[in-house]
């Protein structure tokens, strides 16, 4: 045996020594871990962040649950308090596959595709074998399919019907939308409101034409939050703070609108766009008295709730367009005459053509009239005549006057995009040319203004479409009668109305298809040519834009109806017959509005006519007589369902008030009745009526009580 080894024999006889040493090693390895876990420990405390994460942020983000409390976009009115706009949601439907979707032994994915693509085809415009094919994805492991399109931008009485099937795995996303009850209506003066490109389901909608992009800062809201601590499931923790942010709704826009002559100038502006389909058609009724525009249309339009037909027309014609006006800019060449002292009625002239500089300038009948007085050259429509006063005024002064009554300057009308129109009269021969309505751009709404100062024998007053509006605090702001300025006398004015009125009842009148019956008129027709991309002017019978100007009663006109009219495609009639189509029933629709003629002492009491629509037909009646008003009843129903003047207005007492009841439409006793209630029962019918005489209604063809049929019912008048 070995012996061993002195210093292994003395490691052998201290094994004590040994293990304490190694013990003292680990201790020392414990206690520096130990100091710098402390040391780490303090730094997360103190700092609070792991390397470049921070820790109190990434908590919020686990267990504060963010929701957005949306805000309603504001509501947009007629000048009666009807809805034209209003906040509303749409939605989009999807299906979920997954069969992990669970809520215990609850299935939240579709389990039965078969039925549920033979009730969703009841819904969707997409066939039962094209749903089924969706739900039946390609893909392994699809979580949810959608529908496309079809499946986009329901409504929430088409959701709520879905959701009453109870189809499992079907659910819905919603987003902010728009509702337009009455589709083409105003439909570019009014506007539209769209969500942001991209946008979430909690952006808000973006006013992006008309009245919406113009008041989208009043209109729009200010969302509101809420958040609060959860846990991985999503629940409140307790004791955990909640913070609230009140959403705070858009304010809202009363407009001037009167949704029954709006709806009325609708229809006539499709009838005569389909049957002529003319390349642009517009209209505008306005108040000249207040400068409120009641009715305003323009085609192409389109439906603000389909958007069909947008693309054909974005702009908004009746202020962004510049045009030539033609022959109705010859009422503001003669009214500047007459003010500056340079009109000489009795003086003649040779019609047919004149040259000015190195262009002759013709007549519409080449030919002419031979030598006539000058004041026929108006109501003839003589450019040559125009030319001769123009001549007589001088570019200087006429330029001034133009300016004096707003042309080529905006009218601040309450719309995006408004033009301001020009003129210049660098060359002689520009403004002898824009004495007859070429050589000068303007918009209809400066002709709108301009015609005002003829209306209200002097003072021009501002056209507008807004009454008032609401912010989104509550404090109202209303907008009222503007006068801009005065070009003109009232001794001016009532010449210009005469020359107007005899465009329709001298024999040599260019307006005689706008005549009617009854009627005190006022009207300029105007054709103006079209410049040609390549120089010059288009020619053919129908490359012209045709207007009509008219104001009634002349004597103290209360309304005022302009209608333009360029290239009709289809010109199967004269051009003023065609525009009379929409003119004499509108106008006369117009006129049916205003109060029973019986009544004209300057001492007459108006009062507010209440609203009684949707009352019992004996409530209605007690109220409206109650209020001062006769009442007249049409149809057999125990139901209000129309009215006419419409509640919000004003009116004489003991003027009569139309009740539509929603029994079968019957025809009332219209003995004694004026020509505007009979206007009025036209309206609310949309029967057909053929008015004969003058004075008061005497007889009918159709007697009380029998049934409203499509044939005409003719209602003979006759003085007292």
């Amino acid at each position: 045996m070995k012996r061993k080894s002195p210093q292994r024999q003395a490691n052998a006889t201290h094994p004590t020594r040994n293990r304490k040493g190694f013990g003292i090693i680990l201790m020392f390895i414990a206690a520096v871990g130990l100091v710098a876990f402390a040391c780490r420990f303090a730094y997360v405390a103190l700092g609070g962040k792991v390397d470049s994460a921070n820790l109190s942020q990434y908590r919020q983000k686990v267990v504060a649950r963010n929701s957005v409390l949306k805000a309603k976009r504001g509501t947009i009115y007629d000048r009666s308090g009807n809805v034209i706009a209003e906040d509303s949601n749409t939605y989009t439907i999807y299906a979920v596959l997954d069969q992990n979707y669970v809520d215990g032994k609850k299935k939240l994915y579709v389990t039965d595709k078969a039925k549920t693509a033979k009730v969703l085809a009841k819904y969707l415009p997409l066939s039962e074998a094209k749903i089924n094919a969706i739900l039946h994805p390609k893909a392994k492991n699809t979580f949810q399919v959608e529908f496309g399109t079809a499946g986009t931008g329901l409504s929430l009485a088409t959701k709520q019907e879905i959701q009453a099937e109870h189809l499992s795995g079907i659910k819905f996303s919603d987003s902010p939308s728009r509702l337009y009850p009455n589709g083409v209506f105003a439909s570019h003066v009014v506007g539209l409101a769209q969500p942001k490109d991209h946008a979430k389901s909690t952006d808000q909608l973006v006013g992006v034409m008309g009245l919406e992009k113009q008041f989208n800062q009043t209109l729009k809201g200010t969302n509101g939050y809420r958040t609060s601590q959860t846990d991985a499931y999503g629940y409140q923790l307790p004791d955990s703070q909640v913070k609230t942010q009140a959403a705070v709704n858009g304010g809202s826009v009363t407009t001037t609108i009167d949704s029954s002559l709006q709806s009325y100038l609708e229809t006539l502006m499709t009838s005569v766009a389909t049957k002529y389909q003319p390349k642009s058609l517009s209209a505008v009724l306005e108040d000249p008295k207040t400068g409120e525009i009641l009715a305003a249309s323009q085609r192409p339009t389109f439906d603000p709730s389909t958007g069909d037909g947008l693309g054909d027309m974005w702009r908004d014609i009746l202020v962004e367009d510049n045009y030539e006006p033609g022959s109705v800019m010859k009422i503001f060449t003669l009214a500047a005459a007459i003010q500056s002292g340079k009109y000489y009625p009795n003086s003649y002239y040779r019609s047919g053509t004149v040259k000015v500089a190195d262009t002759t300038i013709k007549d519409w009948n080449t030919t002419g009239w031979g030598t006539i007085p000058l004041n026929q050259a108006f109501p003839r429509s003589s450019n040559v005549g125009m030319v001769k006063i123009e001549q007589t005024m001088g570019a200087t002064v006429f330029s001034e006057y133009l300016r004096k009554f707003g042309f080529g300057q905006q009218t601040g009308i309450a719309l995006p995009g408004e033009t301001s129109g020009k003129f210049d009269f660098g060359a002689y021969l520009d403004s002898a040319m824009a004495s007859f309505g070429q050589s000068i751009d303007v918009n209809t709404m400066q002709l709108m203004q301009a015609v005002s100062a003829v209306a209200n024998k002097g003072p021009m007053v501002k056209p507008r479409l807004v009454e008032k509006i609401t912010d989104k605090k509550g404090k109202t702001t209303t907008y009222g009668r503007q006068v801009v300025a005065k070009p003109i006398s009232k001794s001016t004015a009532t010449q210009v109305t005469d020359a107007m009125r005899a465009v329709v009842s001298a024999s040599y009148g260019t307006g005689a298809a706008y005549k009617m019956n009854g009627v005190d008129l006022a009207v300029k027709t105007g054709t103006a040519q079209i410049a040609g991309s390549s120089g010059g002017y288009l020619t053919g019978d129908s490359n012209y834009i045709f207007s009509v100007m008219g104001m009634a009663p002349a004597s103290n006109p209360k309304y005022v109806l302009y209608i333009s009219m360029k290239q009709p495609q289809k010109m199967t009639a004269p051009a003023e017959s065609i525009m009379a189509e929409i003119f004499k029933p509108m106008m006369a629709r117009a006129l049916a509005l205003e109060g029973n003629g019986d009544t004209t002492s300057d001492q007459a009491e108006v009062a507010s006519v209440p609203n009684v629509m949707n009352t019992a037909m004996a409530t209605g009646q007690q109220k409206l007589q109650t209020a001062g008003f006769s009442v007249a009843t049409i149809g057999t129903g125990s139901q209000i369902v129309q009215q006419l003047p419409t509640s919000g207005g004003s009116a004489l007492k003991g003027s009569r008030v139309l009740i539509l009841t929603n029994g079968a439409m019957t025809m009332p006793d219209v003995s004694g009745w004026s020509k505007s209630d009979v206007l009025k029962l036209a309206q609310l019918t949309g029967k057909k009526f053929s008015l004969k005489g003058s004075g008061y209604a005497t007889q009918q063809s159709l007697k009380a009580g029998a049934l409203l049929g499509d044939d005409p019912v003719v209602i003979q008048f006759q003085q007292k």
